[in-house]
C-alpha cells in the first residue's frame, strides 16, 4: 500500500514537472495578442538577404542606396529617390520604376508603406514598359484600413480582377509586406501573413469581363496575357515607399 502511494506521488510530481517546463516553451511559439503561431528566426537587416534566402536562391532586387537596377518609364523623372533605406516616390513628377531584368516563374516579396488615402500599385509580368494597364499585373496598393466590405480595387487586390479575401492592410504609414507567387496560369498574394488572392488566369477568356460576369478594363483576356515580364512600382497620386525588394525565380 505504502509503495503504492509513493508510485502515484512520484507519477503525480514528474507529470507537473513535464507541464512546469512545456509551458514557457508552447508561449514561446505563440505571438502575443493575435495567438498565432511566431516564427522563431529573427528578421535579418533591411535589404539584405538572409542566410536562409542566399540558400534558397532570392535575389535581392533593392540594395537599400542606389537604384542600380531599375529604370523609370520617364527617363526625365526625378521622383523616386532613396530616402533612409527605402525607394520613395516623391510625388514631385511622375514615371514608374521597373526592373531592368524581366520574370516569369517566380516568388516576390516587399515592404511597402503608404500616407492617408494614397494609391499606388505593384506590377508584375509587365510586358510592354510603354502600356503598363494593357500589359502588366497589378497588385493594388491603397490605404483600404479598416474598410469591411473589399472590391476588386481595394489593397491586395488584382487590380480590377479579383478582390482580397479579407481587409489585410495596415493602418496608413505602416509597413506592410506583401508576398506574389506567379507560377504558369496561377497568381497568389499574400498581405502581412494573410493569404487574399489565389486564381488561375485561364479563368479569364474573355476580355473586358472576370470570371463571376462583372467587368474590367483590360482589353485582352488575362489568359492571353505574357506570362513574364518586369516587375514594378506604380507612381499614381501620392507618397509611396518600398523597401526589402527580393525575388526567387521558380
Amino acid at each position: 500500500m505504502r509503495r503504492t502511494i509513493l508510485r502515484k506521488l512520484t507519477l503525480i510530481a514528474l507529470c507537473a514537472l513535464i507541464a512546469a517546463l512545456a509551458i514557457p516553451v508552447l508561449a514561446a511559439d505563440i505571438c502575443p495578442n493575435t495567438g498565432q503561431g511566431c516564427s522563431t528566426v529573427a528578421a535579418g537587416p533591411d535589404n539584405e538577404l538572409t542566410a536562409q534566402e542566399n540558400a534558397a536562391g532570392w535575389q535581392l532586387l533593392f540594395d537599400g542606396a542606389t537604384l542600380n537596377g531599375w529604370g523609370c518609364t520617364d527617363a526625365n523623372s526625378s521622383a523616386w529617390i532613396v530616402e533612409n533605406g527605402a525607394m520613395f516616390y516623391t510625388h514631385k513628377g511622375g514615371g514608374y520604376e521597373y526592373t531592368e531584368k524581366t520574370f516569369g516563374n517566380f516568388e516576390f516579396k516587399t515592404d511597402f508603406m503608404v500616407p492617408k488615402g494614397t494609391n499606388s500599385g505593384i506590377f508584375f509580368r509587365w510586358a510592354e514598359l510603354g502600356d503598363p494597364v494593357q500589359t502588366g499585373f497589378e497588385m493594388q496598393v491603397l490605404d483600404s484600413a479598416g474598410k469591411t466590405e473589399m472590391d476588386k480595387h481595394d489593397c491586395g487586390a488584382l487590380y480590377d480582377a479579383k478582390a482580397p479575401k479579407e481587409n489585410a492592410m495596415k493602418p496608413a504609414m505602416e509597413w506592410n509586406t506583401v508576398a506574389i507567387t506567379c507560377l504558369n496560369s496561377w497568381v497568389t498574394i499574400t498581405l502581412n501573413g494573410k493569404r487574399v488572392v489565389g486564381v488561375d488566369l485561364n479563368n479569364w477568356t474573355t476580355a473586358h469581363m472576370n470570371p463571376d460576369g462583372t467587368p474590367n478594363k483590360y482589353n485582352a483576356a488575362l489568359k492571353d496575357w505574357a506570362r513574364s515580364g518586369h516587375i514594378g512600382f506604380q507612381a499614381h497620386g501620392g507618397k509611396v515607399w518600398f523597401k526589402n525588394v527580393k525575388v526567387r525565380e521558380l
